[in-house]
């Protein structure tokens, strides 16, 4: 314990946690609320009275008061040893906010580096039936030749890269890629464009096998890329795919392909996991 004194004298004894500490102004009020909230993240296992006190610098009796404002609300809730931790209703309203944001925010971070990064036109695209929606773009710099992949725009899954690397996760067997391509059939868009159903299933085969995809001008002539799947949150399956695209004459897939693994972790250094 320490004292509180007015002028020389001792006024009430106080417990080290209810100091203010050196240059932080005491929190208030709903400021202390969120505080304590926040606090809680630390204990998982929940943690003491004394213990979140101690942590957010508040006395204990406006801490419990904070305590009983998030039970109140089941932001929180005491544990069978008389401790606190989050209650559910934090990870009800954590996992709703988080399947409701909008993906291309989750992923951007990770298209900015690898554009900076690699110095080339960055694409995020998700499947929708046989094609596939470009989500995000980063145009790193101007290289004098625009793509026609556009924000919104579609292309067929079969002959681009981010949809080949999602495929692979859709077409298991031989029979998956028969009925898909009796249903959305194979559009040739240039001369290296696959074209039938044991091609594509080869492809595929080749995609899971080594992890990552290549767009070898199968959707425009002297355009390429390397695609690599992105997850975000749980579960077996990507969200969608990444692709650093190029122009060919400029820099090869050679280049791209020897660099996956950098490109590997940029992605799982800077998406949710």
């Amino acid at each position: 314990m320490v004292f509180q004194r007015v002028g020389r004298y001792p006024l009430k004894a106080m417990a080290a946690s209810q100091v203010p500490k050196p240059g932080v102004a005491p929190i208030k009020g709903a400021d202390r609320v969120l505080a304590v909230y926040k606090s809680l993240a630390q204990f998982p296992r929940g943690a003491s009275l004394d213990q979140i006190a101690e942590e957010v610098g508040s006395p204990k009796s406006s801490t419990h008061r904070a305590l009983a404002t998030l039970r109140r609300a089941g932001l929180a809730e005491q544990t069978p040893d008389g401790g606190y931790r989050m209650g559910l209703e934090a990870l009800r309203l954590a996992f709703a906010y988080y399947e409701n944001l909008d993906n291309r925010v989750l992923v951007q971070p990770a298209l900015d580096e690898l554009a900076l990064r690699f110095g080339e036109t960055v694409h995020y695209a998700e499947l929708d039936g046989g094609e596939v929606v470009y989500v995000a773009k980063v145009v790193q710099r101007d290289h004098g030749v625009h793509m026609a992949s556009r924000i919104g725009g579609r292309n067929p899954a079969h002959c681009t890269g981010v949809g080949k690397m999602l495929l692979s996760y859709e077409l298991a067997d031989a029979a998956a890629v028969a009925g898909y391509v009796e249903r959305y059939g194979l559009e040739r868009r240039t001369d290296s464009t696959i074209v039938t159903a044991a091609a594509l299933h080869k492809e595929l085969e080749a995609i899971r096998a080594h992890g990552y995809s290549v767009d070898r001008e199968e959707n425009e002539t002297g355009v390429g890329c390397v695609a690599l799947p992105v997850f975000i949150g749980p579960g077996p399956r990507p969200t969608g795919a990444a692709s650093v695209t190029t122009l060919l004459h400029r820099t090869s897939l050679d280049v791209l392909i020897g660099r996956v693994t950098e490109m590997a972790a940029i992605l799982n250094g800077h998406l949710p996991s």
